[in-house]
């Protein structure tokens, strides 16, 4: 992956969103860079799309300020050089694929001529081609995500915002996802990803953020290894009770499920001693494989829950504030 260009696209200095007396988001701190795919994860209630709303203009912040492209949150300038694909689409079913992007490009103020050419390069790039003209009550989900996709990119954003971008896809259309994401990476966008498929965003993110009661826990590369941590793992049988205990000052038990083991070693020689004490004690070892430190691992270990869970509906916005009607749609 190549390296993001330097100075900041979104910069959110101590966001705080309290609906009543429950904080959503508290004191968040973020950079993303010019030109990376960042991918933003947390489990449910973590406070992720009241981030994205607060970072989209779609809700004020209860305190603390930002930017995003270099203007105050909300700044309809900002808007109008954001795409953006939400988590469920809602598609009017009267629409035909290309009246629907025909739509959102006279939204965006572009001439008619370009957004005919643009929805045409857009449909036959996410898998659409030849369907323009059907109407949306006929597409399935995945395609109205690849629909939802094609326009997020319509206005050539800086930057885009996607909302589980591959939930409703196919292997093949994950595929497809990733290589997009590629292009976009090569041509300098900006991609906020926010996705539950850790393994989807290993393979396409350069960095991510995992946020937990409304903090940043983490942010940094998504193969989060250090060296310093060292993983074990183990199939055994016929532990003793006391297995845990045997293994003080040269391992931790991480997780056990039955006969599989994940252990934390104390320094980089201990395996064989961690073998040789289970072995001495009784044990039957099957397996012994040294593993790196994954995204999961540390997804795990700062939220304590598990990642692929649906997102539950947020409060709806304040009164008064800024709501955005279709998904891209600029203000």
């Amino acid at each position: 992956m190549t390296a993001p260009a330097p100075g900041p696209v979104i910069d959110a200095r101590g966001l705080v969103k309290c609906y009543g007396r429950r904080t959503a988001v508290d004191g968040l701190e973020l950079r993303v860079a010019a030109g990376e795919v960042f991918g933003f994860l947390g489990p449910n209630g973590a406070g992720k799309s009241t981030t994205v709303r607060m970072l989209l203009g779609l809700t004020r912040p209860s305190g603390g300020d930002g930017e995003v492209l270099g203007r105050a949150l909300g700044d309809p300038e900002a808007r109008r050089r954001v795409g953006y694909l939400p988590e469920n689409v809602h598609f009017p079913g009267w629409f035909t694929g290309m009246g629907f992007l025909r739509y959102h490009g006279a939204l965006y103020g572009l001439p008619a001529s370009e957004v005919r050419a643009r929805a045409g390069e857009a449909l036959e790039r996410l898998g659409l081609a030849g369907r323009g003209d059907d109407p949306l009550r006929g597409y399935s989900h995945g395609m109205l995500q690849r629909l939802g996709l094609a326009q997020a990119l319509l206005a050539r954003p800086r930057l885009i915002f996607l909302d589980e971008p591959t939930s409703a896809l196919d292997p093949r259309g994950r595929r497809d996802v990733r290589l997009l994401l590629d292009e976009l990476r090569a041509q300098g966008t900006t991609v906020f990803l926010n996705s539950h498929l850790l393994s989807e965003v290993e393979r396409t993110c350069d960095r991510v953020a995992i946020v937990a009661d409304g903090h940043v826990r983490y942010l940094g590369p998504t193969r989060p290894d250090t060296g310093a941590e060292r993983l074990l793992d183990l199939r055994l049988e016929d532990a003793p009770p006391d297995a845990e205990r045997l293994l003080v000052g040269v391992a931790r038990l991480v997780r056990r499920a039955g006969v599989r083991w994940r252990l934390e070693l104390e320094g980089a020689d201990a395996a064989p001693e961690v073998a040789r004490r289970l072995v001495a004690a009784g044990a039957r070892l099957h397996e012994l494989t040294p593993v790196r430190r994954d995204l999961e691992d540390l997804f795990l270990e700062l939220t304590g829950a598990p990642a692929a869970e649906p997102e539950p509906a947020e409060p709806l916005p304040d009164a008064g504030e800024a709501q955005l009607l279709e998904p891209g749609v600029p203000s």
